[in-house]
């Protein structure tokens, strides 16, 4: 579905490039995620691959089309939800959404459901004026899933959102996915990242500097780190070791066999923790 290679891209004034020689590949039904700090690149790149942007050195190929070539119908076949989207703030939810409709040759979705899926239903013929950030956020995301896209663009999509929203949001993302939607995702969130990308790419300064699984990346390098707490003489004693060496601790067989292990507990490296360690920089 996207194959970029090599791209290079200079703002106007600027001194170096934001984006230094990216390449990577998306399969199609996949969930891929760019991974990174705010102002690592990962906006641009999307904006790249929106054909908003197209003034860039390189390869990027989406949909088989060179994307600085794009045709105007190359927006029939994708949606963009940005992280700040832009409506017509006299208009109200429903009346933004129809006019959107009407840009498509195409046939649209009732937008009814939709909203009523996000928990807008109520608020659809409020303007949009009077709609707080993550109400925004919610249309964002219904508006670009009217024209029914085969590649899906998403900006940050559960920014400023509550927990119970963020979760409908991201359980109709992976819903998007079964249905054989290919998904780009650009986050600082590493929880998002992690539970829905099937990759992700670690972006800094405007470089790659890993792509792989979300679970192969938290399992390289280093063996887990284990604590474990046991009663000794009537008072807690605590010991750590690698996952790999508590098998052949003393300390932990002793008070496995004799009953007094208290706790046992895993320290599990995060996306972040790898990030940090691959990059030397944290994802906030």
């Amino acid at each position: 579905m996207i194959s970029v290679t090599d791209v290079c891209l200079k703002y106007p004034n600027a001194k170096t490039d934001t984006i230094q020689g990216v390449s990577f590949d998306v399969k199609q039904g996949e969930i891929f995620g760019f991974l990174g700090p705010s102002g690592a690149g990962k906006s641009t790149l999307q904006k790249i691959l929106t054909g908003v942007l197209r003034e860039y050195r390189g390869s990027a190929r989406a949909l088989d089309i060179e994307v600085r070539n794009r045709k105007n119908d190359y927006y029939e076949k994708i949606g963009v939800d940005f992280e700040f989207p832009n409506f017509y703030g006299k208009f109200t939810a429903l009346q933004n959404l129809k006019y959107f409709s009407s840009l498509y040759a195409a046939g649209t979705s009732d937008p009814a459901p939709l909203l009523e899926r996000v928990g807008l239903r109520d608020d659809a013929n409020k303007r949009v004026s009077n709609y707080s950030k993550g109400m925004k956020m919610r249309l964002g995301f219904v508006r670009c899933l009217l024209h029914n896209p085969e590649l899906l663009f998403l900006d940050e999509p559960t920014s400023g959102l509550d927990p119970a929203n963020a979760r409908i949001i991201k359980d109709m993302v992976l819903e998007q996915k079964t249905a054989g939607k290919t998904i780009i995702l650009t986050t600082h969130n590493m929880h998002d990242a992690e539970e829905l990308c099937d990759r992700v790419a670690f972006i800094v300064d405007g470089k790659i500097k890993t792509i792989d699984t979300p679970r192969a990346l938290r399992e390289s390098g280093t063996d887990t780190r284990v604590e474990y707490s046991f009663t000794e003489k009537g008072e807690e004693s605590r010991h750590a070791c690698l996952l790999a060496e508590l098998g052949a601790e003393t300390a932990f067989r002793a008070a496995l066999d004799m009953g007094t292990l208290k706790s046992v507990h895993s320290q599990e490296k995060t996306l972040e923790d790898v990030f940090i360690t691959l990059t030397g920089r944290s994802l906030s």
